[in-house]
């Protein structure tokens, strides 16, 4: 059993005993250690822990006044800004649990999770709360004048590790988002835990890139803020653009960042200077399929960890392929978190078989807020702990149990694809496509788009040098995989899009057609027509149009700063030339475009 079942709660780790118990105190330690350091940046904007803590401790006294207390949730709807930092602090100051809002959602979306928790309070600005102005809430404007009359001192404060940090809301399989209840005894540990396993401390400079909803930006505030360091807060272009990101944390001297999955699998793949300042990129989120290059400046350190579990169960630096060949692992098991791969029965599968992982110890969440049911169906007693009441989280995820003690992520339970009578993973179509060497990113899905006609599709992002055709990835896959495996069509893109959150969107996924198809013949050679044919499809996969015309102008068709720094981004890829904003701005059409990449690839 001790070979199969990872227990770490009896292991020590040295700082988790030196840490106090709730964030929101380890916050206001360091403020009165290091007042005028720099706790947090966005574009221009600083503030110092001193700053910080004035004006978190001014909301607290205010949210305090509007009846916020102990396990109380509270909207916290704001940008990726310094506002939003002062806004998680001063709601766990009050005692209160935060729950954050991405404004980028829809506003349905929004006020549903408002109405679910019952929150009496959203703290955000004067254009949200405009936005969201039906809400059966009291309305706190960061930016107002009306918090600058409340007291700057800690107000009292008798939050217990049991008690509710935040609830994060995460998709639910029945169409219906669900919140889950994290304690700040979950949350302490994970804090506890990253700043001995990462050495943070004051002297790091640490990035914020993570979608607002998405529970890996709970994971950028805390282990930094409680640690003294400076937290750096990306704006949406640039922590959407991986060649953007890259100079941004160059820029700012990061020495420990995160991105999400897609992000980070493109990263790796850049060029770096050798005297980088970043030690640590962090990345999560989805299955890591890449290894990063020898030579690459930096660790890179995969985790994974479902929102149930306070963000992170497992962590692992990744190897290079000279080092260890086969997919990257999802790590080990972090401290004071319980791992168990099962059977049907709950009883441990033998060694290097597949099974599905069920996770306890200290970052189990509670539940989820209002769903008793739910919550009795994958929180589960756990019969392998001897504390009274242990709990255990059902991932749904099949892992397998490495003789080094790392994990294999090998897909989720109910991932199965049913064709012709034959079950398939899609995970082993997309691993085998990885081994193609055009190939940089792909996903494979089930699409029905005429009723009775279900078909495999494989959606490929590619190295711009290398050709592909669809008969030259078949008979690529055919070298592993059965004829009933082979993706039906073969879809191009420049990106694969991705949610607020930083995964894949399998919903927005373009239906196959003529014009995004992987087609049997070669690809057009490199005439002026041919030019701005790639251009157009570039943009017009962007704008999620089937084709555009080269003199339709990209902002009137729908474009906007975000999707213009994109189309930047995907035309240094696909012809290694720097095309300016300014260019885009100046001439936003196809034939414009091409005029400028054409005179740049003549130079």
């Amino acid at each position: 059993m001790a070979t199969l079942v990872s227990q770490l709660s009896s292991v020590h780790v040295p700082g988790i005993a030196d840490t106090p118990q709730c964030v929101p105190q380890a916050v206001s330690r360091q403020a009165m250690r290091w007042p005028n350091a720099i706790a947090a940046t966005s574009g221009d904007q600083v503030i110092t822990y001193r700053e910080l803590e004035s004006c978190a401790n001014r909301l607290a006294r205010r949210l305090c006044t509007a009846g916020v207390s102990t396990d109380v949730p509270v909207g916290l709807c704001l940008p990726r800004s310094l506002e939003m930092v002062v806004g998680a602090l001063g709601i766990l100051k009050s005692g209160g649990a935060y729950v954050p809002m991405d404004p980028a959602y829809p506003a349905e979306r929004l006020l549903f999770a408002l109405e679910d928790t019952c929150a009496p309070v959203l703290v955000s600005n004067a254009e949200i709360a405009r936005r969201l102005s039906s809400a059966k809430c009291e309305f706190v404007i960061l930016d107002s004048l009306e918090l600058s009359a409340e007291p700057d001192d800690f107000p009292e404060n008798r939050s217990q590790p049991a008690d509710l940090a935040y609830i994060v809301y995460t998709s639910g399989s029945t169409g219906t988002p669900k919140g889950v209840e994290i304690t700040h005894a979950g949350l302490s540990n994970l804090v506890a835990w990253h700043r001995e396993a990462f050495a943070v401390t004051a002297k790091d400079r640490a990035s914020h890139v993570a979608g607002l909803s998405f529970d890996a930006a709970v994971w950028e505030l805390w282990p930094y803020l409680t640690a003294g360091a400076s937290l750096h807060l990306a704006d949406d272009v640039t922590r959407s653009s991986p060649e953007l990101l890259r100079d941004w944390m160059l820029e700012r001297a990061v020495t420990i960042g995160f991105a999400p999955t897609p992000i980070a699998e493109r990263l790796i793949g850049l060029e770096w200077p050798m005297n980088t300042p970043l030690r640590i990129l962090l990345t999560g989120g989805e299955a890591l399929r890449r290894r990063p290059p020898a030579g690459l400046p930096f660790q890179l350190v995969n985790n994974y960890g479902p929102s149930e579990c306070t963000v992170v169960a497992t962590s692992g630096v990744v190897l290079t392929k000279s080092e260890s060949g086969g997919s990257p692992p999802i790590g080990k098991t972090i401290a004071n978190v319980h791992t168990y791969v099962l059977d049907e029965r709950l009883e441990a599968v033998a060694a290097g078989r597949l099974g599905e992982l069920y996770i306890g110890g200290a970052g189990v969440a509670r539940g989820y807020h209002r769903r008793p049911a739910l919550t009795e169906s994958r929180f589960v007693r756990d019969p392998f702990c001897r504390e009274a009441g242990a709990r255990m989280y059902r991932t749904g995820d099949l892992v397998r149990l490495r003789p080094d003690g790392q994990f294999e992520f090998h897909g989720r339970i109910d991932d199965q694809i049913k064709i012709r009578g034959y079950r398939i993973e899609p995970s082993e179509i997309v691993a085998a496509l990885d081994r193609h060497p055009a190939v940089l990113q792909n996903v494979v899905i089930a699409r029905e788009d005429e009723p009775g006609d279900k078909r495999l599709a494989a959606y490929l992002v590619v190295r711009s040098q290398i050709a592909v055709t669809a008969a030259g990835l078949r008979d690529f896959l055919r070298r592993s995989l059965p004829e009933y495996m082979i993706p039906a069509v073969f879809v191009k893109l420049d990106c694969l899009p991705l949610t607020p959150n930083g995964k894949t969107d399998r919903a927005a996924l373009p239906v196959p057609d003529t014009n995004n198809m992987v087609t049997d013949a070669p690809a057009p050679d490199d005439s002026t027509t041919a030019l701005q044919r790639r251009i157009a499809g570039i943009a017009a996969a962007l704008l999620e149009r089937e084709s555009i015309g080269i003199h339709d102008n990209f902002f009137l068709l729908g474009g906007h700063s975000l999707l213009g720094a994109q189309l930047i981004s995907n035309l240094r890829g696909a012809f290694g030339v720097e095309v300016s904003l300014r260019t885009l701005f100046t001439a936003p059409t196809v034939a414009g475009l091409a005029e400028e990449i054409g005179r740049l690839l003549r130079r």
